[in-house]
């Protein structure tokens, strides 16, 4: 497939220039300084580093307004649905606001198939899609309802709540060995040259020290990335300073899991001496500025991280700030936040924007690095300028009105791999509305299923909330 993208880039000074990119056999066969239309931005396709591919949004389930701790136990009030539809769905949007490259953090199964099956479901979803898709086992063996004992919480409880509670939490993990065996199966299962696998410990409050020195093992062995959640919540961080006095990202660094094969999400809680070990040792920090604050987590240091030498992606997390998945939004918020105040800089517009999509990309493993030169893979994005100057009173650079007002919105194509995946904003591999219908279709007739947990749910949450108050409120 042969097609001409006509428009304007951005150079690394976040000027604009004209550019006609001929894309050819999935890359960009040529690009020359030249360009008969001004009213195309024409970016490289964006890298979602961080998100589980949450079928629709946990909010629609009674999720709003809590921390991250009692959320993600609510998330129980979700049923199974069908994984390659589940994955289709949130792979369609994320494509819909220009992303290309997804990491699916997947700390959910479906079931109930077996997971290698599941995940080959999953691999026919990013297909159909037209994504490249990075699929994080996810792992853990301890802490399933508290960072630490959470008998006086369930304790507190009326019984029949407590029954049901621990009916759902309380099963006993496989052991991590197994774990990471089922990793190296689902690769064999389901990876493809757009779909790779990475080991995916959900965080240290969630992981044994051996199982993360044997994530450490197998990765060094196979060559494989590994993806994790780090210091999200203040609770995270007064579990791992506790747990590890020598440091959370030193603790990392001793059992071999800090390297550049590692990316670390969100990182709201790292301190100065957990940064400067993160950029020695090259790993990635996904970042998820509305995610942080939807579940109350706080915000993240990055411009300090990025001062400081750190690799910085982005990631919508399933929770971008309008619930939209929209990328285009989140990395304004995140520049908005984190580049600097008055006129202190700790990163341009133009660098934030283009180092996350690179950082995120290689996070991801995809194949290039987000450039739009002659030889790489044909990922790009085209914005409409000409809605975004809605008011053409006198030229100015397409950066400012991105950093503005841009949305997803304004994404009128999305090319991944030489193909047009979305189209004045539908995707074009699958029907991403009917989708989304047969999952609400679903959900609520299973939505009885859930009865005795919903019951249950006031006092849990009541006695999860008492719990961090008293072990583990003080930082």
């Amino acid at each position: 497939m042969s097609l001409v993208l006509d428009g304007l880039t951005l150079r690394p000074d976040g000027a604009s220039q004209p550019a006609r990119l001929a894309l050819s056999g999935g890359r960009i066969a040529s690009a020359e300084a030249d360009a008969g239309r001004k009213d195309r931005l024409i970016l490289p396709g964006f890298a979602n580093a961080h998100d589980h591919a949450r079928p629709l949004s946990p909010t629609s389930f009674g999720a709003a307004g809590k921390p991250l701790e009692s959320w993600l136990l609510r998330l129980a009030a979700m049923t199974r649905q069908d994984p390659y539809v589940a994955s289709a769905a949130p792979f369609a949007r994320a494509a819909r606001s220009g992303c290309t490259s997804i990491m699916s953090h997947y700390t959910r199964a479906q079931g109930p198939m077996p997971l290698p099956d599941e995940a080959r479901e999953i691999a026919r979803a990013a297909r159909d899609v037209g994504v490249q898709v990075a699929f994080a086992v996810a792992m853990r063996d301890m802490n399933p309802i508290a960072y630490g004992d959470a008998t006086p919480a369930l304790a507190s409880m009326p019984a029949d709540a407590r029954k049901t509670v621990e009916g759902i939490f309380d099963a006993p993990p496989m052991p991590w060995r197994e774990q990471i065996a089922l990793a190296d199966a689902v690769a064999e299962a389901a990876e493809n040259p757009r779909f790779s696998v990475q080991y995916g410990p959900n965080g240290m409050q969630w992981c044994s020290r051996a199982m993360l020195e044997g994530i450490a093992e197998a990765s060094a062995r196979t060559g494989r990335r590994m993806h994790m959640h780090f210091l999200e919540t203040k609770y995270q961080r007064a579990w791992a300073d506790r747990n590890c006095p020598q440091g959370a990202a030193r603790y990392l660094k001793e059992i071999g899991l800090l390297t550049d094969r590692l990316t670390l999400a969100h990182a709201v809680w790292a301190n100065d001496d957990d940064l400067a070990l993160i950029a020695e040792a090259g790993t990635v920090i996904a970042t998820n500025a509305s995610s942080n604050l939807h579940l109350k987590s706080g915000i993240a240091p990055i411009g300090r991280a990025i001062r400081m030498g750190c690799r910085i992606a982005i990631g919508l997390d399933g929770a971008a700030f309008d619930e939209d998945d929209d990328m285009l939004r989140e990395i304004r918020l995140g520049q908005f936040l984190h580049g600097g105040w008055g006129y202190d800089c700790n990163v341009s517009r133009e660098d934030y924007l283009l180092n996350a999509t690179r950082n995120g990309r290689f996070a991801n493993g995809a194949a290039d690095q987000a450039s739009l030169a002659a030889g790489e893979i044909a990922d790009c994005v085209e914005i409409d300028l000409a809605t975004l100057d809605r008011d053409a009173v006198l030229p100015v650079e397409p950066v400012d009105y991105l950093f503005a007002r841009a949305s997803l919105a304004h994404v009128m194509r999305v090319i991944a791999d030489g193909k047009v995946i979305v189209e004045g904003g539908r995707v074009l591999g699958v029907d991403l509305p009917a989708l989304e219908d047969e999952m609400r279709a679903r959900y609520r007739a299973q939505m009885p299923e859930r009865a005795d947990f919903l019951r249950a749910w006031p006092a849990f949450d009541v006695a999860l909330a008492g719990w961090y108050r008293d072990r583990l409120g003080c930082c």
